[in-house]
Parts: structure tokens; sequence; C-alpha cells
């Protein structure tokens, strides 16, 4: 059975991070310590000989993983690999609102008013549906709609006919995304209150049994 080892990144912070705002399909730039974000945990990744690189279309997560990439010289001959379903959780007509705003119109209805209620009484997946119900448009993704596409990323990952047992391979998240992985796949050892710091790196295993969580950081990477 095929085992890939994944480097699970952090895009570096940007604008919207700065500013408290939810930014899923949307995008805004890196800031500088969101470059430097970025140049760091390629200087932690740069003796790590990835066989192939994936990250969303979001240009966050394109510029970061472009930057982790020159910072490798044991990967040069590989090709950045973009695909929409490594993005980050459709937050529909909330897309670009503060985020505290967001979830406490999302956790009305059951009393709740942060995003860690809301996680600690029902999880990560129904914040999704929580969501997706506050939305005026209904356009926010559930957790059905999310899981049904970032699995499918996971096994574009899996079946890439390069990849042989063992190989290690790149992946820029967001995250949101390493939240719900890490509380979907941790196996109820992961708090999941907060997102993981910009640049962090987290490490899994793939095979067609699914994701193991190997370490899950919740830190930015230090020179």
């Amino acid at each position: 059975m095929k085992t890939l080892h994944l480097y699970v990144v952090r895009h570096g912070k940007t604008y919207f991070n700065r500013y408290n705002k939810l930014q899923g399909w949307g995008n805004s730039p890196l800031v500088e310590s969101g470059i430097k974000d970025a140049y760091q945990a390629g200087h932690k990744l740069s003796q790590v000989h990835f066989k192939a690189a994936y990250s969303s279309d979001t240009t966050r997560a394109m510029d970061t993983a472009k930057i982790i990439l020159d910072e490798n010289k044991n990967s040069r001959d590989i090709s950045l690999i973009t695909d929409a379903k490594f993005r980050e959780e459709f937050y529909g007509s909330f897309e670009g609102a503060n985020m505290d705003v967001a979830w406490t119109s999302a956790g009305a209805p059951v009393g709740l008013r942060t995003y860690a209620e809301i996680v600690d009484q029902y999880g990560v997946d129904k914040t999704k549906d929580l969501l997706k119900d506050a939305d005026p448009w209904h356009d926010a993704e559930n957790s059905e709609e999310y899981w049904q596409r970032v699995l499918a990323g996971l096994k574009r990952i899996l079946t890439n006919p390069v990849l042989d047992d063992g190989d290690n391979v790149l992946l820029i998240s967001h995250g949101n995304t390493l939240i719900s992985l890490a509380d979907r796949f941790g196996e109820g050892k992961i708090a999941v209150h907060e997102r993981p710091a910009n640049g962090s790196i987290s490490q899994m295993e793939l095979n067609k049994d699914g994701l193991s969580i190997i370490t899950y950081n919740n830190e930015p990477v230090q020179d």
C-alpha cells in the first residue's frame, strides 16, 4: 500500500488575517511578515526532497509555495500543481466579514457567540453547517460540500502516478482546512479552537485508508 508523507504548511500571513476577516475563496496579498513566514518555512524544509508540490489556486497559497520551493535545492525540478480542491472553506456572503461578527451570526440560533464555543459544543463540521444556514444567500459551503471537494483533492495527490511509496509531498493549505483535517483525522487528540499559525508546518501520512496526523503544529516556524 502506497503511503505518502505530506508536509502541510499554512500560507503566510495576509492583510485579511491581520484585519481579522474571513478569507475563504476571497483573497488578499501576503503582508511583509507573511513573506517572512514563507521564508522561515522554506528554510525549515530546505533539506526535504519533495517529489511533488500542491497548493490551492489562491495567490496567498501559491506565493507561499513558490518561496518554499525556491528555498529548496532538492526540489528545483518539480512544478507547483494548483487546484481549487485545496481552497479554504467557502464562506459565501461572509467572505471578507469580521470573523467575530460572522461566527456570532452563525452561533446565534444555538445560543453561542464564538467559533470556539461552537466547536466545543458541536464540532468543526457543525460550524460549517451553521454558517451556511446563517448566510442569507446560503452560498457558504456546508460540511458535506466542503469534504466532497477536499477529499477529492487528497485523492488526486494519492493517485498521482509519479508518486511512489514513501515520497514526500508539499501541500500549502489554509487555517480552517488544517483545523478540519485535524478534527476529522486526529482521533480526538488535537485541540481545534484556533487556527494554526501562518507558516506553521504539520506532518501527515496519506494512503488509501485515509490521513494520519503525525505532527500538528500550532506555532509559527522560528529560525
